[in-house]
């Protein structure tokens, strides 16, 4: 009888663990199943990242700014239940239409201005963002130091340099700007970092290497550069922010 006792119990036990397995096996299918494609992209880029740089001491995986810009808030709020932080825009009124209810929403999040800022419009940016990637002048740089006061409130930024001396482009040129870094503390702005958008069909590895110098030289601590076409180059030369469209929501129409 003990005998009997002992194997219908292991029996009983197999019987569970299987179920179980099989069970969460399923489980996992169907979450996967009806996982948002957006919610998907990322995560593979996620795991193309850590993949390549887990075993590495010289490069810390990037910060994956999803750029949502023209997208609709339906597009946006998988990422945001998924958990996602970082979100990018470029238009400032758009934004704010997007934005200033979903950030009460979701706290958490961080927004990142990507675009060109119009002194008209450092208000608004300072009041909505968390950071700005395209300080280019020091008449912009007055002006959200200004603001900056009146809100109380300390935006972190970053310099976005012209490195291939393109006109049509804006941003610092590199022998200005050891100076304009200067002037940009004594405004007491948070310069954290640099950003570069390299020139179209041009290698955009050899731009990203001369940004990442450029930055340690100057002993600031993030670099805001890459986009879905060259995000692991970018990485592979110590981004600490990359800005990805299209590799998760798809092209815009």
């Amino acid at each position: 009888m003990i005998v009997i006792s002992i194997n219908y119990g292991c029996s009983f036990i197999l019987f569970f663990n299987v179920f179980f397995i099989k069970f969460t096996y399923k489980v996992i299918l169907v979450r996967n199943y009806f996982m948002h494609e957006s919610v998907q992209n990322l995560i593979n880029i996620k795991e193309i990242l850590i993949s390549k740089f887990k075993d590495t001491t010289k490069n810390r995986i990037p910060e994956i700014i999803a750029v949502s810009k023209t997208f609709k808030e339906e597009h946006i709020l998988p990422l945001l239940e998924h958990g996602h932080l970082h979100f990018g825009e470029n238009k400032i009124q758009e934004s704010v239409d997007k934005w200033s209810s979903l950030k009460k929403k979701y706290p958490k999040i961080y927004l990142h201005f990507i675009g060109k800022l119009q002194t008209n419009k450092v208000k608004l940016a300072v009041n909505l963002f968390d950071y700005i990637h395209s300080l280019d002048n020091i008449k912009l740089a007055q002006k959200i130091a200004n603001e900056q006061l009146k809100q109380k409130k300390k935006i972190k930024i970053f310099i976005q340099v012209n490195l291939g001396n393109e006109e049509q482009k804006s941003g610092i040129s590199k022998e200005n700007l050891h100076s304009f870094l200067d002037n940009s503390k004594k405004l007491d702005l948070d310069i954290i970092g640099l950003m570069c958008i390299p020139p179209v069909n041009e290698n955009s590895d050899r731009y990203f290497q001369e940004l990442r110098d450029l930055n340690l030289k100057l002993k600031l601590s993030d670099l805001s550069m890459g986009m879905s076409s060259d995000y692991l180059k970018a990485a592979e030369n110590s981004a600490t922010f990359i800005r990805i469209g299209s590799n998760i929501f798809g092209e815009r129409i």
